[in-house]
């Protein structure tokens, strides 16, 4: 295979699985501060809301992106959520078009004349670095010409898909296979190359954090990502929250780019939404409806009330 299809292919892959991780997955890799595991649910409860005026119905369901081969997740309370909406909301759509996906990710994430990968993290995280890229098994010169996000959302991806989590197994492809079994429509909040921008508007330091944050153990990741699995099933808003919360999670840009700007930016939707009759379900990523920027909370300055009901 030329480098040039190597490129592509994993920029392919990096494109519909790492975009996946941009909600719950991805901002919790910048955590410095790995929250401990709560203990396992009795049975899942993921967190489900409504918010609701005389005509309108709008569900808001926190979602994990990537989940293990058999993870139960389905509840009474959310099928008939699901039941009652005409229609799905998610982040975007990306899961049937990869190969847009991949030439949008290769038109903002491949740059030539940058430095190696390996001068973009301190000399201290190097060896972690070098760790990583031989777990995927993705060349190195291949990553050497992706932008410092694009070559991170990359290595995110393939080490969670190694480690058995897939968004081919996440809760929007089974909330997406059951309303197009229905056949009620399936749209997006954002497009893939507003998804993409988010990262490629990043300042080089935000950028190299973001790279940074990735660079855990095998095992740490592990353990980190399942402490916010066992927090979601189990519908543990303020866990979940207190990974996005703590003051040395994100920095500023980050927090600023991929959460507070977005959740503001779909709460700004749902109000114009409330305008029209019928009933929606609304799924992302649960970090993005938890914590002080949280999509509520951004609705709360609005004067809407999303309840709680699972």
């Amino acid at each position: 295979m030329t480098e040039e299809r190597m490129t592509w292919t994993l920029i392919k892959r990096g494109a519909r699985r790492g975009l996946a991780g941009l909600g719950a997955v991805a901002l919790a890799a910048c955590s410095t501060t790995p929250a401990p595991a709560p203990p396992a649910p009795a049975g899942p409860r993921p967190a489900l809301w409504k918010l609701a005026d005389a005509d309108t119905t709008i569900y808001l369901f926190g979602t994990i992106h990537l989940l293990p081969k058999g993870f139960a997740w389905r509840t009474p309370a959310l099928d008939r959520a699901i039941a009652a909406s005409d229609t799905l909301v998610l982040e975007t759509l990306i899961g049937s078009d990869p190969d847009t996906a991949a030439a949008r990710m290769v038109e903002l994430g491949v740059t030539k004349g940058l430095p190696p990968l390996a001068e973009r993290v301190p000399p201290e995280k190097r060896a972690a670095l070098e760790q990583l890229i031989a777990s995927t098994k993705v060349p190195v010169k291949v990553l050497d010409r992706m932008e410092t996000w694009a070559a991170a959302l990359t290595l995110l991806a393939i080490s969670f898909r190694n480690m058995g989590y897939d968004p081919d197994l996440g809760v929007e492809k089974g909330l997406e296979a059951s309303y197009k079994a229905s056949a009620k429509p399936v749209s997006g909040l954002e497009t893939i190359e507003q998804q993409f921008g988010f990262f490629d508007q990043l300042s080089e330091e935000a950028q190299r954090t973001f790279l940074i944050g990735i660079l855990d153990a095998p095992a740490e990741a592990r353990a980190e990502f399942e402490a916010m699995l066992k927090a979601w099933a189990a519908g543990d808003t303020e866990e979940i929250a207190a990974t996005f919360d703590s003051e040395t999670a994100l920095m500023p840009e980050l927090r600023e780019v991929l959460m507070r700007k977005r959740n503001a930016a779909w709460a700004e939707w749902l109000e114009k939404r409330l305008e029209e009759p019928g009933t929606v379900m609304v799924a992302v990523g649960a970090g993005h409806l938890v914590g002080r920027d949280s999509v509520q909370a951004m609705l709360k300055q609005r004067g809407l009330e999303a309840r709680r009901v699972q």
